[in-house]
């Protein structure tokens, strides 16, 4: 069956709201990119960046040996870093399909007679994850793959082997949550990639998927990717690297002086959750499929924390962002309903005092969330004090704590309302956002 776009985003619209329930509560996913790249420790675009043959290139396949049980590893560090979905990379740019296809004989299984999706996907339902299974549409291996952009018949073979391994992944491995497509490339358009009727066939075959922006069509959510930039008018994802240099596998040892720090995990959750969106956060396992020691030690406790704090995180939230602020040392999310607000504190004050601009509503009660010990508080003017509060940061995870302010109803805000500036036309006392 053939749709017209305006038919196919109109169907797709309509159960938009369903499909998307569990995304807007999850907030937190992890990212897993491996392949054949990660035996050379050059990332994800070796074959490319360092212009490999295909010949060359293929010769990885004869080594490629994931550890057993590697996935179960992967979604074990998932669920305890506080994930609630994983995106595993089935096949990248370099054409390997890590999954028994039928389609593509240049996969795992004839490598080393291993079904990674399979076993990704079994994983993920042991530790309770959404399943998210990436699929480049750039493919180096494939002959037709550069053809495709001027040559009619290349394209339609091209197009045609694109879609067969794509309803392969969505047929074989039981309920799946998210179709991840990555990189257009050579063409630049949904119509010549034929992306209507390809996602209209797949959503037949799993009618509550999720698909991200990348087919070259809007789908059901944006991806900017190494940036938090929060979406107006639709639901979005940050895919971020943890190590911030490369997707794929890079030395553990050499790499950790650019990765984030657990607090700085959190801040990028935090910036996502107050702008609606989710943190999709990626980690490079090892050759064998095992993850380093350093990345565990960089998620475990972010998944302690939110096992304490996940309240101010997950489900539906607000989009706060400036519109309801904090200040330096504190930054806000607050639930759907607008009468419970949570305030991550980045730097404890050495005063024993916070102090809030722009409410001109009082809160009926502060406390700690995880303690629920309640803390003192005035209202002056626009302004809230939190008072006596004690000179130990009381978060003994990460050093972030996190104060819960309720109110009878949406307070009223003005973001520095004692100093309305105006800038080309732009009242920033009135909520700017800079999104």
């Amino acid at each position: 069956m053939c749709f017209s776009r305006y038919e196919y985003e109109q169907m797709t619209a309509a159960t938009r709201d369903e499909r998307m329930a569990w995304f807007r509560e999850a907030r937190f996913g992890m990212f897993i990119h491996y392949g054949l790249y990660s035996e050379l420790g050059t990332g994800e675009w070796s074959q490319a960046n360092q212009n490999y043959t295909v010949e060359e290139y293929e010769k990885l396949a004869k080594t490629f040996a994931p550890k057993e049980g590697c996935a179960r590893e992967w979604c074990e560090l998932a669920k305890k870093a506080g994930a609630k979905y994983a995106v595993l990379t089935t096949r990248h740019h370099e054409g390997f399909s890590l999954w028994d296809s039928k389609v593509n004989p240049y996969n795992s299984m004839n490598a080393c007679g291993r079904d990674i999706v399979r076993e990704f996907c079994e994983a993920c339902r042991e530790f309770d994850l959404k399943i998210g299974l990436y699929s480049s549409l750039m493919d180096w291996h494939h002959p037709d793959s550069w053809k495709c952009a001027n040559d009619p018949e290349a394209r339609a073979r091209f197009t045609k082997y694109i879609e067969d391994l794509n309803v392969e992944l969505l047929t074989n491995y039981g309920k799946i949550d998210i179709l991840w497509y990555d990189v257009s490339c050579p063409m630049e358009n949904a119509e010549s990639w034929d992306s209507v009727n390809r996602n209209a066939k797949l959503r037949e075959i799993q009618p509550h998927i999720i698909i991200n922006n990348r087919s070259v069509l809007p789908e059901d959510f944006a991806t900017p990717e190494q940036a938090i930039r929060a979406e107006k008018d639709r639901d979005w994802e940050a895919c971020m690297t943890l190590t911030r240099l490369a997707w794929g596998y890079v030395d553990a040892e050499q790499s950790k002086p650019f990765a984030v720090s657990p607090k700085q995990i959190v801040r990028d959750l935090h910036l996502c959750t107050c702008g609606g969106g989710n943190l999709l956060l990626n980690i490079s396992p090892e050759p064998d499929g095992s993850v380093s020691e350093d990345t565990k030690e960089r998620l475990l406790p972010v998944g302690a924390w939110l096992e304490k704090n996940g309240a101010a995180a997950y489900g539906k939230k607000f989009r706060t962002g400036p519109i309801y602020s904090a200040n330096t040392l504190t930054a806000v999310s607050a639930d759907e309903d607008l009468k419970t607000f949570y305030l991550w504190n980045w730097v404890w004050p050495k005063n024993g005092e916070l102090m809030f601009g722009g409410y001109m509503d009082a809160p009926k009660k502060v406390s700690f969330l995880v303690s629920g010990e309640e803390i003192d508080f005035i209202m002056d003017g626009h302004r809230i004090f939190l008072k006596n509060l004690p000179k130990e940061i009381p978060d003994p995870i990460l050093g972030v704590t996190v104060i819960k302010m309720e109110f009878d109803g949406a307070p009223r805000h003005i973001f520095r309302s004692y100093y309305p500036q105006m800038h080309n036309g732009t009242d920033f006392s009135e909520g700017y956002h800079p999104w």
